[in-house]
């Protein structure tokens, strides 16, 4: 569906976060609750996707996804084009039509342990100037990039912050989880399809390791496809 550019609407440039409803949402997240029902971890054109972000959005609506966050690696520009687009369906539907939540989201480039991690952040402020480095479009550097930095300036702009896919880097979960909540950060990518099977399924051993930290840890799960193909149901 195109954007109806003959009509006057009045569109929010970002919607207003949502911290608290997200949380309460994460609390709820299993492992079946991706892709059909929640995903938090999908990429556009406007990083390293191929989906542009009107197309993204539509089929978020076709698979009747109940929430979803845009993360594109720097920016929010697909999350805003994607915003706009659903705020333009929403006024041609019935009023009794689920409308799928569309939180804030960036994925961030950084640095823990000495290993590069990636931080996802959500429900922000894309105003708030604690963001502005990492909403350039490219990886941060110097002091800026390392985890502890993002995961503040996340929490700065009222956004929860998330280790994603936790058991993919040179570092091992075991070692990464414990810094990353002893420097405050919100939650892991529990539920995450490691090997790219068809169907999508979390992988069942390194998410029984991840749930079992974040347990220990006290930190919120959540699941994604890490969509970087043209199906928001696989990584590529």
């Amino acid at each position: 569906m195109a954007l109806n550019t003959t009509q006057t609407l009045t569109i929010p440039k970002v919607a207003a976060p949502d911290k608290q409803t997200l949380t309460e949402v994460w609390k709820t997240i299993q492992p079946d609750s991706c892709p059909y029902s929640y995903n938090f971890h999908m990429h556009t054109i406007c990083s390293d996707g191929r989906l542009k972000p009107e197309e993204l959005i539509e089929q978020a609506v076709a698979i009747g996804l109940k929430g979803l966050a845009i993360t594109d690696h720097h920016t929010i520009n697909g999350y805003q084009v994607a915003q706009s687009w659903l705020e333009d369906w929403q006024q041609q539907i019935p009023s009794t039509t689920q409308v799928p939540q569309l939180w804030t989201g960036m994925e961030i480039t950084a640095e823990l342990l000495g290993s590069e991690v990636h931080i996802l952040g959500y429900a922000f402020d894309p105003e708030h100037p604690a963001l502005h480095t990492y909403l350039q479009g490219s990886a941060p550097q110097n002091s800026e990039a390392k985890a502890e930095s993002a995961i503040i300036a996340i929490h700065q702009a009222g956004g929860l912050a998330v280790l994603a896919h936790p058991a993919r880097y040179r570092r091992s979960a075991k070692e990464l989880i414990p810094l990353a909540a002893e420097l405050g950060i919100d939650g892991v990518e529990t539920y995450y399809a490691y090997a790219n099977p068809k169907p999508w399924q979390p992988s069942q051993k390194q998410t029984q390791q991840v749930k079992q930290l974040s347990a220990s840890y006290n930190l919120l799960n959540t699941c994604g496809t890490d969509t970087h193909g043209l199906s928001l149901l696989q990584r590529l």
